[in-house]
Order: C-alpha cells, then structure tokens, then sequence
C-alpha cells in the first residue's frame, strides 16, 4: 500500500500516459484486426475467440519482464444490428453460439487492454459487407446511421472541452471564456439530437460516457445522453482526467428494452460476500487472477458451465455487477462509438478511437445545417503544438457536414 501513495498515477506522471497509450495501441490494432472478420457469414463467437487471442498476443509484446500487470479492460464483444450493449455468446449455448453476422447489418465491435490498471477501450461500427464489396458506395438509410453517428461523437467531443482551454486573444478575452460555464448534460442531448436528427435519426437512450481511472472504467463522474426517467451525470471533464466517450444512435426511436439473451458480461465489484458455493468461489478467485475489477466475458474462465453455475450466486451477493443484454426497442438498427480521451492543457488527445471515417463512401441527400452546430464542428478539438502530424490530412468536421456525402474526397 506504501507503493501506491508514493506513486502519482495521473497524467501528471508521464508512465502514467504512457501505459495508456501502448494500452490504446494495443486496442486499435485489434479492433482494426477484428473489422476485417466482421463479415456476412462469420459466427460471432468465433470473432470474439479471436479477438481475445489477438489481445493476449499484443499484450505478450510489450513490457517484457516487468513487473507490470497486463490483461483485458474489456473483452472483444460483437453486437448485431440491434443491439445497444456489447454481446458476447458462450459456445455452451447452442443457439446463441451459432448466431451468424447478416449481410450490410450494422456490427458494432467492442474490446480494450491495460497496462499497469490503465485501460483504453474502443468501439467502432462496421457494416458487414459482402467480399469485394467491402469499398463501395454506402447509401440510404446505413449511410445516415453511419453519418449521424460519426458527427454526434465529433459534436460530443468539443463539447465535453473544459471552457476555455483552447481559447485565444488577449488575457482578459482568455480569462473570460475559461470563466464560462460548461454546457448542462440537458444541453449536449439537445445540441446531439439536433445533429441525429438532420439524418432521421435518434440517440439511443441514457448512452453513458465515465471517467476512468486506474483499474475503474466507471469512475465518480459520467456524462448521460438522453436520459431515461431517474437516470442523471455528476460532474464535467476537467484537465488531467481520461474519459470514455460513448456514442449511440438509432435508426429507431433509440429507447431501448432488454432482451433474452443470456447475460455473459460481468464485472467485480469491491463488494464482500461469503460465497457458499465451491464453484462460485473458484471463479471469483479466478476473476481476482485474471481480471481485476475489469469487465469480462464467462466464456474467458476456464470451465465455462462452472462460470454459468457459480456466476448465479455472485451476481445475486453484487460480487459481481451483470451487463444485461440491451437493445433497441423497434429492434433498428444502432451505430456506436467509444473512444478513450486524455484532456491535457493542450486540449483533448484521442488515446484509443476507431479508424477515421471517410465520409466519401457514404452517400446521402441529408445534411447539418444549424448554423450553432456547425459553428462548434469548426472547433479543433487540441492546439497545435507545432508538432509535424504525418498522418492522412482530414477534412474539418464543419465541411464534412455541410457537405454530407456530396462524393469530394477526404484528401
């Protein structure tokens, strides 16, 4: 316990983001790995399996021979079109374990890694299509899905910039724009179902941004989008935190409903129980092991009819927290995102996020065009700090969406 007070685990030690960073490294290459398995056809178990493998190998890579622990901030999940929550199906149930990804469904992908307790998590849609079509043209209603998704969470991102940090001129103009209040959650869902709605679209109800910390994921702040009745955030982004910023937008209303699906995905809580069943013992040690207080799926214990039996008791003393099965009511389709941020004084780095989107594949005759949201899309999201940035030039966020998918290249 001495160690821990005497070591600072904020931003403010350079260990610290580093850990992040190779845990975000981790996490993209995986994710970008694991997109290219989301085709019409594939089980959904098997990419799950796979993704998982791919983790552990990344991880076996870096900081060989220190004593730093390593392992999953969350487990490759795979979720179909409608659902909103990551699935994740176990091999012992038979039906669930056949289920197949469906031609240019909406698949949302899920996973992440830590080091030393510092996890970055990902999420990103992709839509499963069939081989060699896989670069052409999207249109209709996916390319609205897709699109309204894309600039909701570019939207989300400038707003959740403390006021003020990247702010310019003299003092007194800088002094006066830090001073200014962060918007109100009720704010951001307006300003967010502005731009959903330009596409014919809604957020998905209560979608849940949290603070994370080392080895917490759902820290003592969160940011809650188009809350569900008795459901409110505490608290705005500041300076030296990492956040997980989440997106969710439905085709449909975006209220949700639970759905049947076995609950697979659970989490250790710091509650304390005495657990009277040899099985539910085994695989909360197991957990402590393997997992820490990071999310996990059964079917990664080792004997995963043990898991399924013995889960029943922790659950039922909050051992363990249970993810239920989520989805969209209408059962339409629903798009994701989740990136990791880092806010420093600079402004806010992009820790672990899915892919940029070339919004010149996807075609659509709809289009942002309140002239407030555009204004904030304009924002730059970190100063330049005069570093030479070698990766592809993007178009601004405000000229993407005025322009919709009017086929100009992102170059």
């Amino acid at each position: 316990m001495s160690d821990d007070k005497a070591t600072d685990y904020t931003l403010n030690n350079p260990d610290t983001l580093t850990k992040y960073k190779t845990a975000a490294e981790i996490s993209e290459r995986v994710l970008a790995a694991v997109s290219k398995l989301c085709v019409p056809g594939a089980k959904i178990i098997s990419i799950c399996q796979k993704g998982d493998e791919l983790i552990e190998e990344e991880l076996s890579k870096v900081y060989r021979g220190k004593k730093v622990s390593k392992g999953f901030s969350h487990p490759t999940t795979v979720s179909p079109a409608s659902f909103v929550t990551p699935y994740t199906p176990l091999a012992s149930d038979e039906s669930e374990a056949s289920r197949e990804i469906q031609p240019n469904e909406p698949i949302k992908i899920q996973l992440g890694a830590q080091i030393d307790g510092f996890g970055s998590i990902v999420c990103d849609t992709v839509l499963a299509r069939p081989e060699g079509e896989e670069q052409q043209e999207v249109t209709g209603r996916e390319a609205d899905l897709i699109l309204a998704n894309y600039h909701a969470n570019e939207l989300l991102l400038r707003l959740i910039l403390p006021p003020g940090l990247l702010a310019s001129g003299s003092d007194e103009e800088k002094a006066k724009a830090a001073a200014a209040k962060p918007p109100t959650q009720a704010k951001m869902t307006s300003l967010l179902e502005k731009v959903v709605k330009s596409y014919d679209c809604h957020l998905v109800e209560s979608t849940t941004s949290w603070l994370f910390d080392r080895n917490e994921i759902e820290g003592s702040k969160k940011i809650v989008l188009a809350p569900a009745d008795g459901v409110k955030g505490e608290g705005s982004p500041e300076i030296g935190e990492v956040w997980g910023v989440e997106m969710g937008v439905s085709l449909g209303s975006g209220k949700v409903k639970q759905f049947e699906n076995r609950a697979t995905l659970h989490r250790r809580t710091l509650q304390t129980y005495g657990l009277k069943r040899p099985t539910s013992r085994k695989i909360l040690s197991e957990v402590q092991k393997k997992f820490g207080t990071f999310p996990f799926s059964l079917r990664q214990l080792e004997d995963e009819r043990d898991a399924k039996s013995g889960v029943v008791e922790c659950v039922r003393g909050n051992v363990f927290r249970q993810y239920e099965v989520v989805g969209d009511k209408d059962n339409s389709p629903v798009a994701r995102l989740l990136t990791t941020i880092a806010i420093t004084k600079n402004g806010i780095t992009k820790l672990g996020a899915a892919p940029p989107l070339d919004v010149s594949k996807y075609k659509t005759d709809k289009k942002i065009e309140d002239e407030e949201i555009l204004k904030i899309l304009e924002q730059p999201l970190s100063r330049n700090t005069g570093k030479k940035n070698k990766k592809k030039k993007k178009k601004p966020a405000k000229k993407a969406a005025e322009e919709g998918s009017d086929g100009e290249s992102d170059e």
